[in-house]
């Protein structure tokens, strides 16, 4: 079965117009019925590889991104964000690869005590969040990135992240990064609401 060149052309649009990366769900929902979603972003992403912007893949959503080799026109229109301190990016680091990490471990590794005002910086971003708590004595919250921190550093998943599968093989790294931004939000949510119950 052929693909249907305005199926591709209407998932061009919506990708185009949308403000937020999208899934497959989304874009098999807003198509008409049975068309072939993987076969048209196949096509697109192809159409796109050589252009100005290219079809990319961030979080297990799809949105159209600036070629890199030309990200550097656009510099000055870029917003200007605030600079993370130091402290900021060592603890966002250290989720980002240890997750999920409780703020002892986080303090731990860093060797310096964690300030409030830091973690507060990192959820304001919308860059980290609760992932559960640990069954180890006193029960400490777990932390760990978000869908937002992925696309945001252009990442598809965590496991993309630069010398990751380095760090991973020396055995430095104990997380499991494989689907994990699957129904992400309901097993944390589940987490969570266990815990309420057995405390309650």
């Amino acid at each position: 079965m052929s693909l249907d060149p305005e199926h591709v052309r209407m998932a061009e649009a919506l990708l185009f117009a949308s403000k937020e990366p999208l899934d497959e769900a989304v874009l098999a929902e807003r198509l008409p019925e049975g068309a072939d979603i993987p076969a048209i972003l196949s096509t697109i992403e192809e159409q796109y590889r050589h252009k100005g912007v290219n079809l990319a893949r961030l979080a297990g959503k799809w949105t159209f991104l600036t070629a890199p080799d030309l990200s550097w026109l656009l510099e000055e229109e870029r917003e200007t964000t605030r600079r993370l301190s130091r402290a900021a990016l060592e603890t966002l680091a250290i989720i980002a690869y240890h997750q999920p990490a409780t703020r002892a471990e986080i303090e731990e590794i860093r060797g310096v005590g964690l300030s409030r005002g830091t973690m507060d910086v990192l959820f304001d971003a919308g860059w980290i969040r609760p992932r559960g708590r640990r069954r180890t004595p006193g029960r400490p919250v777990t932390y760990g990135v978000t869908e937002d921190f992925l696309i945001h550093f252009g990442l598809d998943d965590i496991k993309d992240l630069p010398g990751f599968d380095e760090m991973k093989a020396a055995g430095l790294l104990s997380t499991e990064p494989t689907g994990i931004f699957n129904d992400l939000a309901q097993t944390e949510e589940d987490a969570l609401e266990d815990e309420e119950e057995k405390e309650f």
